[in-house]
């Protein structure tokens, strides 16, 4: 299963595609979006352009997108949704089911504490996938999101596997 992970951002929304075969966790590409245009509409428009276009390369099977926190600039913070909404809506149309995961989440699956900083994200997804190139640390915490979110699933089949077990 291929599993698309998004960090959003209005200016920069980073990226990562992971494979789950069984137990295995493969890297299969990262990046980052930069938004273009003088309008916040143009902005959004491009970074729908540039993610319809990476689903579009890349076919995952699911996907998962950062949650936004809330900051000290309310301005910042809807902006931020905005480029959320842009997110959760690309792979929506994509008929993808899209899991959503708080910040400290990915953080304490990934790294084991709820408070990492982008270093420690960024040296873990390096030990889950050693020598691969990341394109910055919107694409290291997209990979996180990503992993976390495959982490997920494998936890839902295996519980799913149990209770159609004891049911049997």
């Amino acid at each position: 299963m291929r599993v698309l992970g998004i960090d959003p951002g209005l200016r920069n929304t980073g990226w990562g595609m992971i494979e789950q075969r069984g137990s295995r966790l493969g890297h299969i590409a990262n990046g980052v979006c930069h938004s273009s245009g003088e309008t916040l509409a143009e902005r959004l428009l491009s970074l729908h352009i540039q993610l319809t276009e990476i689903v579009a390369r890349h076919a995952p099977e699911a996907a998962a997108v950062e949650q936004t926190f809330v900051n000290r600039d309310a301005a910042g913070t809807l902006k931020l949704g905005q480029a959320r909404g842009i997110a959760l809506l690309v792979p929506a149309q994509a008929g993808l089911e899209v899991g959503e995961y708080a910040p400290n989440a990915v953080k304490k699956a990934i790294v084991g504490v709820g408070h990492a900083d982008k270093r420690q994200i960024d040296h873990m997804v390096r030990l889950q996938f050693p020598g691969i190139e990341i394109a910055g640390p919107d694409a290291a915490d997209a990979l996180a999101i990503a992993l976390c979110h495959a982490h997920h699933l494998a936890g839902g089949a295996r519980l799913a596997a149990a209770l159609a077990r004891a049911g049997a």
